[in-house]
């Protein structure tokens, strides 16, 4: 598999270039995520320094907290990207690639706080929190 991946937003308005390896995805099912999507996050990561956006002035970014900002196309809204503050890397939603990625899901966070419609029944790792 290519370390090359692109992908974008809904309408197109953002665009995304990634070099290097991606880390397997991360379903994160805290309160934020569920309402941001409507269901549940699931991102991959890369380090800032391979990550080329363009369409950047169509990226919004909400402070959904304080450590961390939340990145969507203003355009369609489509959800994008999560950088918490002063970090190396950006997290980047799964679903905005271009396929096929050979990612796959490696664990589960906010297990405490998914929602109650669905069960997780994968076999991969769940944590209540967060897995550091």
């Amino acid at each position: 598999m290519s370390d090359i991946h692109t992908g974008h937003c809904l309408c197109g308005a953002v665009r995304f270039r990634t070099t290097g390896p991606l880390r397997d995805v991360v379903a994160c099912h805290c309160s934020q995520c569920r309402r941001q999507t409507g269901h549940f996050y699931a991102a991959t990561n890369v380090g800032n320094a391979n990550l080329e956006i363009e369409g950047g002035d169509n990226v919004g970014w909400y402070r959904a907290s304080d450590a961390a900002g939340r990145g969507f196309c203003r355009t369609c809204g489509s959800a994008l990207f999560w950088k918490a503050d002063d970090a190396d890397y950006t997290s980047i939603m799964a679903g905005a690639f271009e396929g096929p990625t050979g990612l796959k899901i490696a664990c589960h966070i906010y297990c405490a706080d998914k929602g109650d419609y669905y069960e997780l029944d994968d076999g991969v790792p769940r944590y209540p929190q967060n897995y550091r």
